[in-house]
């Protein structure tokens, strides 16, 4: 694996990003989804009932949570692919599916099926693999 100049390795900041992406993302989608459930139905039109709707939704403090997690996440995800690949960042991020299941689950009240799980699984079997590589083939100038 590349050391950077200082001949640090960066694997580990680039595990902490990922590990921040991972959870943030989902969280953020959770909790928008969440969020608009509280709101229920909303008209876009006529134009009056379009402004109601926007206060609704953004008076709503799962939203506003949504979208600060989902902030969070894409500054570990630019952060993340500025240390690696980007063929490394997307597939071992991927490991998202399971805390997206786990938070859609615990936090709204789904079903996961033992399918679901499964595939799951599978992915993140493909994941560990990915992981084992190195996070950057490519020089940085």
């Amino acid at each position: 694996m590349k050391r950077s100049k200082d001949g640090v390795s960066r694997k580990p900041l680039i595990l902490f990003l990922i590990a921040i992406m991972m959870f943030a993302g989902p969280l953020g989608n959770v909790l928008l989804g969440k969020g608009m459930k509280q709101v229920g139905s909303l008209w876009v039109w006529p134009p009056p009932k379009l402004i109601a709707t926007g206060i609704k939704i953004f008076g709503t403090g799962s939203i506003w949570l949504g979208i600060a997690s989902l902030m969070i996440f894409i500054v570990a995800y630019m952060l993340a692919l500025s240390l690696a690949d980007y063929s490394y960042v997307q597939p071992v991020s991927s490991f998202a599916y399971g805390v997206v299941a786990l938070l859609g689950h615990v936090m709204l009240g789904e079903y996961v099926s033992w399918l679901r799980c499964a595939g799951i699984t599978v992915i993140s079997m493909g994941v560990f693999i990915v992981s084992r590589t190195k996070p950057q083939t490519t020089e940085h100038f």
